[in-house]
């Protein structure tokens, strides 16, 4: 009773040929803008990051403080390709498969708090 149809209309520059490309250009730059700006805050730092750690576990060698992905702390006592042999206490030694390992302290590393 109060209700009227509505029906949708184009304005005159949007229905242009021209104007099309345009509206969905203007429609896309948000996206394309947040996918940047993703792109450059996150994935970047976390790509480099990762590269960083494969490098360290690959140049692992003997007298390394190592941590396992356990949380297990010990040091290398020799590497054959691409496992490492930790000793976790005094005469406790484990074969590990370098890539079980979550970080690389080179030998003489100090903590920072020391």
């Amino acid at each position: 009773m109060f209700a009227s149809p509505a029906y949708a209309q184009s304005t005159g520059a949007a229905s242009a040929q021209g104007g099309g490309i345009a509206a969905l250009f203007v429609q896309a730059l948000p996206l394309i803008l947040i996918f940047g700006i993703f792109y450059i805050l996150m994935i970047r730092p976390q790509q480099k990051r990762m590269k960083e750690q494969k490098l360290a576990i690959e140049a692992t060698k003997k007298g390394d403080e190592v941590i396992t992905g356990g949380g297990h702390i010990g040091k290398v006592i020799s590497v054959n390709g691409d496992e490492v042999e930790v000793e976790f206490a005094p005469g406790h030694r484990h074969r590990v498969v370098k890539s079980m390992l979550a970080e690389v302290r080179p030998k003489g590393a100090k903590p920072a708090n020391d």
